[in-house]
């Protein structure tokens, strides 16, 4: 059984990618908690590429080398049309430093983001997830994945699920945000769901 490690200081991510591997056999699924990997103020500096795949696979080197196990990393983050594409790759840190002070970051990040579109009609707030999903070896190897969702931003949040934008991310064909879905269906229609099932299926034709 070949050992797995998510690589994601991230609790809803760990609890998602675990979530979505559960059912996939050959593998042993450990996150950086299981093995004691103590946070390093290095790990700041990893995401520091202007496009999802090269964070992603970025961050899944990083942490193949320092734990000498096959690692799985992404990254990911909204994209909205109405502001060009932000925050995109700067998701996790949109809002300013001083909003955020002594606040969850998620919170003044979907702060900031409706602030920003405060003014912009619904017909206009289409947005997007996206997500790259990277698996990388301690020899070198490595392979990455991309996945979409698209969907429209709220004027306020709905629901208590997920997490980062996941209250004001509306999907008409559900008629509900991802805090509203329950766990497995938003794993069936999520960027990140999309982008670590055919990194798995890459994984399994390797």
């Amino acid at each position: 059984m070949t050992r797995l490690v998510v690589a994601t200081r991230n609790a809803g991510k760990v609890r998602e990618i675990h979530e979505m591997l559960a059912g996939v056999g050959g593998y042993e699924v450990v996150g950086l908690a299981d093995l004691a990997i103590p946070e390093s103020p290095a790990e700041d500096d990893i995401e520091a590429y202007e496009t999802f795949e090269e964070n992603a696979l970025a961050k899944a080197r990083y942490f193949a080398a320092k734990t000498g196990e096959l690692a799985l990393a992404d990254d990911s983050g909204l994209c909205v049309d109405a502001l060009g594409g932000a925050p995109g790759v700067r998701s996790r840190r949109f809002a300013p430093v001083d909003e955020a002070r002594g606040e969850r970051q998620d919170a003044a990040n979907n702060r900031y983001l409706l602030a920003l579109l405060a003014d912009v009609p619904d017909e206009r707030r289409t947005a997007r997830y996206v997500c790259a999903a990277a698996a990388a070896w301690p020899d070198g190897r490595e392979l990455v994945r991309t996945g979409t969702c698209g969907g429209a931003i709220l004027r306020e949040p709905r629901g208590t699920g997920g997490f980062g934008y996941d209250p004001l991310f509306y999907l008409e064909t559900e008629g509900q945000t991802f805090g509203e879905l329950p766990p497995d269906r938003k794993n069936a229609l999520s960027h990140r769901g999309k982008a670590v099932r055919a990194l798995l299926q890459a994984l399994g034709e390797g």
